[in-house]
This record gives C-alpha cells, structure tokens and sequence, in this order.
C-alpha cells in the first residue's frame, strides 16, 4: 500500500529542531506525515489500532536535559502500545531500551565480545571510587541515562573522585544508574561514528575533538576539516559546538560489528561511537544511539542527502507494512 494521506507516516518527537530537515525533505516530496510532539502526547489503550503506515520513534534520551525527562518512560509505555496494535515502529520499544541505558548497551557489547573501555555499574555516587578499583585513571562517570554527553565527569585520579563522592553534590541522572568507565584518549584527538539505516551501514564521520567535551551532536557540529562553516539546514539557532568533521570509511570489519550491534539492538536507524586508543592503537566502542540527527550539511561532508536516503527508506517501509 502506498502512504496516503489517511495512512500517513508518523513522526513521534520531542526536541523541537533536530529534525526540521527530515521534515522539510517529507514535504517537498509530498509525502503524507504527521508529527506526534512527544512533550504533549497521550494515548487510551481501548482506542482501535491508529491509522499510521509507521510510526518513527524520534525521541531522545537527552530529553531529562530540556525538562521533558517524565516523558522518557512514557515512550516506552507507548512503543509497547504500539507494538501490541501490531503497528509498525521504527527503532521500536527493543531499540529504545537500549538507547536509555548504558549498562544495557555494556551487557550487549560484552555479548557480542566486543572491545569497549571496562566500566562498572553504580546506583550510588558514594559508590563510585570503590567502582573505579582496578580501572585505569582516568575514569568517567556517566548517567546511565544520557544523550550528547549529558552529565558525564572526568576524574583523573582516586584522589579528585573520593572528593566528589564525599561532597555527594552531583547525581547519576533519571534512573539513578550510572557508569564509572575508563577514559580512553582518542589517537588524534578522534572519534568515529557510524550511521545505520534500515540496519545497513550508510556512512562514517570522523570528528575531531578537543577531549574536553563529551558532547557529540552531529548536527550541531559547524566546522569540516577545511574549517568552512557547514550549513545546518533550518539548524542555525542550535549552539555552535566548534567541532571539524570529515567523511571518513571505517575498515569492513568495524562496518560488520556495528551492524551486528545494531541487529541485536533491533535498531533500524541510528548511530555507533568508538575510539581509537591512543596506547595500543585498539578500536572500543562506547556509545550505542537510536536517535541519529545526520551530520550537519550532509551533502558537503558526505556527498549525499542523508535525509533524502532517509525519506526514500521511510516511504518503503511505510509501504511495506
């Protein structure tokens, strides 16, 4: 069946920008969709199956950031909603699961048997310098909930992470989980991330990045690697995070274990982070998304729209199912 406009493609969202190119791709085409606002949903679980080819879950984990946190586990409760219809959901209640949990994508890396920075498991911040035991400082603290970089610490010794235990002014986030990892430092100063779409490797960037942040938005990265200020397509009002950007082609063996990560994951579109250590020259994986923004200025940097590949795979799936 083909979308029409009484069986469109549904885009459930909370952040109010990222997504204004897929949107603006969408309407050129003529392609019916809607836009479900996160921030202002509910749903009655008597109501008959709704009438969405698809719907895409947009919805990201940082939302805790911009005070829309109560609408996190919600989701969940509607994805499996949806499910339950027999609705069609791309990046469904399984992807989402593991987007908003850290500790689940560790279980799933080691899974797997693929290389990541050893981490272990806290639910209490006092806990954290018995975590770090046995780690190689420096040492990050992470929410197990997090989104560009949200509330992540770095500690450079058991010194400075002792203080911050004892002082107990600071927090694991949402869910009250957190991580304490090993800080791994990037060979160059880089990191790669990998784009799936409908599961299938689409493309690398690899970001050049100061080690002082651990902020990764794609779309909010302004500069290539000439320095050229990249376009950001209806993004101009989002920070400027002064990072540079390049293409770049990962060997085939990472491009195998992403998309064998995002399988598992159930993941249809998103994006896999990891490092190369600066030490031992070892790839490890650390960051495992089912929100992908797209590279600012995609055609520039890859020479391609991502959002239009984006759109073309959405209207497939809508008409398959």
């Amino acid at each position: 069946m083909p979308v029409l406009p009484d069986r469109p493609i549904a885009i459930y969202h909370e952040h109010p920008d990222w997504f204004r190119p897929l949107f603006a791709e969408l309407e050129r085409r003529g392609t019916p969709f809607v836009r479900l606002d996160a921030n202002r949903h509910r749903y009655d679980a008597a109501a008959p199956r709704p009438p969405y080819a698809l719907v895409f879950n947009r919805m990201s984990p940082s939302a805790w950031t911009r005070g829309h946190g109560h609408g996190i586990f919600y989701t969940l409760q509607y994805l499996e909603h949806l499910e339950r219809l027999g609705v069609r959901v791309v990046n469904g209640a399984e992807a989402f699961r593991t987007e908003i949990s850290k500790a689940r994508q560790l279980s799933l890396l080691e899974r797997l048997g693929l290389p990541y920075p050893r981490a272990r498991v806290i639910h209490d911040t006092r806990h954290a310098p018995a975590a770090a035991q046995g780690l190689r400082f420096p040492v990050v603290v992470k929410p197990n909930i997090g989104g560009s970089g949200a509330g992540v610490r770095r500690f450079d010794g058991p010194e400075a992470l002792r203080a911050a235990a004892e002082d107990g002014g600071w927090s694991l986030g949402l869910d009250g989980t957190g991580l304490v990892q090993e800080f791994v430092p990037a060979e160059a100063g880089r990191i790669v991330r990998v784009e799936v779409l409908g599961g299938t490797y689409l493309y690398a960037i690899r970001v050049y990045t100061t080690g002082e942040s651990f902020d990764l938005c794609p779309a909010d990265i302004c500069r290539g690697l000439d320095g050229a200020e990249l376009t950001r397509s209806g993004l101009d009002d989002a920070p400027k995070n002064g990072l540079k950007v390049e293409r770049y082609e990962p060997p085939a063996e990472i491009v195998a274990e992403v998309e064998r990560i995002m399988d598992e994951a159930g993941i249809d579109v998103g994006g896999v982070e990891y490092v190369v250590d600066a030490r031992d020259g070892r790839h490890r994986f650390y960051d495992v998304n089912a929100l992908s923004n797209f590279v600012a200025d995609s055609p520039r940097v890859l020479g391609f729209d991502a959002h239009a590949r984006l759109a073309d795979w959405l209207e497939r799936e809508a008409s398959r199912s």
